[in-house]
């Protein structure tokens, strides 16, 4: 999974694999050598900090994780300001150009931004770092471990212990080996064996039905340009559990059908017809272990695929719809197939199936239109150097066609949403994020009329 971004990457010029948390925070801004005396020390405590991700020779086996020659933190970290007035579209400007650059891949794949200049006295804190590294949910853990360490003793963070697992690359001589212990191990319980090959093969034929069967086409699908645009929506976390309790769903659900009513909108104003086949999503299902506030980095995530109830003009009917879409996802095994097949892979030469990967991604894929991912965060204030965060927003990057993506971060009371989208197809972006919290308050309207 962690390579498969590298190749992503690769085979689309235009794309930029980066995740990111942006932190807004009070009080005043950090000094250059403040700022890297305090990050300094909890960078060393973060293995992948430091190591750049090394290609074997013909792909003889998986990308290695390698300790750089001689790092410079100042490579890293970076710093900025706003022009006046410093205000949200600033801010969001000045996101989009930052994420649209790739990293380095001489260098450890990571930036901090410093931003200076916000309004209300206000700065900001931008935490890249390249989706090989991690997923959205230990990208989180890695900005909770530069806040301070008083908000991780009383709870609101856990200490977290950065882990990273070792290097097992599948080689055309380990390989076979792995795989013949693997099927060693599944033949002692024979029904367990015959119960997870069937599900495996039927998940993986739904989803490869998924991936391979093109939508409807619309202009939310196409070739990206380079430049990207960012938006903000905002939510109220309280009230989103209202909603959740009104209708039996979960935040999950809600997130789901405010980015399906902000897309019918939009799909709408553009001219084009929002029918029930026209926006298949890409969610990210986590597969990460709950481990006593341990964070393992790489990615623990599978996917489901699927299509947004756009065409249900009813906001509780698409958010039942919604509910009952992500279930049949779940109850077809589609998420399991994936994680399942993830695992597998490491048993088989790495070599055939960077290949395959490699050919599939260069032909345009017309199935998927969106990303929408959401990230659990912390639930009490985090302070960086003392100063409060005052919120966080999340940052989820586009490629392969899809001109659109939505990441969902829960942090105190807020339930924020950061809209991705290319900048020559998604002028009206902000429309868009303004649509998201119109349908959240219409969701809200109709669970305090009692559904």
């Amino acid at each position: 999974m962690d390579a498969s971004f590298l190749e992503v990457e690769d085979a689309d010029e235009q794309a930029s694999l980066a995740i990111a948390a942006i932190a807004v925070l009070e009080g005043p801004t950090p000094t250059r050598s403040e700022f890297a005396a305090a990050v300094e020390p909890r960078i060393d405590a973060i293995p992948r900090a430091r190591q750049v991700a090394r290609r074997l020779p013909l792909d003889l086996g998986l990308p290695e994780w390698v300790e750089v020659e001689a790092f410079d933190l100042d490579h890293h970290l970076r710093r900025t300001a706003l022009p006046a007035p410093g205000d949200q579209a600033d801010l969001c400007r000045l996101i989009s150009d930052i994420m649209a650059v790739r990293l380095d891949r001489k260098l450890p794949l990571w930036e901090c931004w410093v931003v200076e200049g916000l309004e209300h006295g206000r700065w900001a804190l931008i935490m890249k770092l390249h989706h090989c590294m991690a997923d959205g949910i230990s990208g989180t853990r890695l900005f909770e471990a530069l806040c301070d360490e008083a908000d991780r003793a009383t709870g609101g963070a856990a200490q977290p212990t950065i882990r990273v697992r070792r290097n097992s690359p599948g080689t055309f001589v380990t390989a076979p080996l792995a795989l013949a212990r693997w099927l060693v191990g599944e033949m002692r319980s024979p029904r367990k064996a015959v119960a997870d090959i069937g599900g495996l093969v039927t998940g993986t034929a739904v989803l490869a039905g998924r991936v391979l069967w093109p939508a409807t086409a619309s202009s939310l699908n196409g070739p990206l340009a380079r430049q990207r645009r960012y938006g903000i929506a905002r939510a109220s976390l309280p009230e989103v559990a209202e909603i959740c309790d009104a209708f039996g769903v979960t935040i999950n659900d809600v997130a789901l059908a405010a980015v399906s009513g902000a897309v019918r909108r939009q799909l709408l104003r553009r001219g084009e017809l929002p029918g029930p086949h026209t926006v298949r999503s890409l969610v990210p299902v986590s597969y990460r272990p709950r481990d006593g506030g341990a964070t393992v980095l790489d990615n623990e995530v599978s996917l489901a695929l699927p299509y947004l109830p756009i065409d249900v003009a009813d906001p509780v009917d698409r958010l039942r719809a919604v509910h009952s879409r992500m279930s049949t996802a779940k109850s077809d095994g589609e998420p399991g197939a994936g994680h399942a097949a993830a695992e597998l892979a490491k048993l088989v030469p790495f070599a055939p199936l960077a290949w395959v990967v490699r050919m599939f991604l260069r032909i345009p894929q017309r199935s998927v239109a969106t990303v929408t991912t959401n990230i659990p965060g912390p639930r009490v204030p985090l302070h960086i150097l003392g100063r409060r965060v005052v919120e966080l927003l999340p940052y989820v990057p586009i490629a392969v066609r899809l001109r659109l993506g939505v990441a969902i971060m829960s942090y105190g009371e807020q339930l924020a949403f950061g809209a991705t989208g290319d900048f020559d197809h998604m002028p009206d972006l902000d429309e868009l994020c303004a649509d998201i919290e119109a349908d959240l308050r219409d969701l809200l309207g109709a669970a305090r009329e009692g559904g």
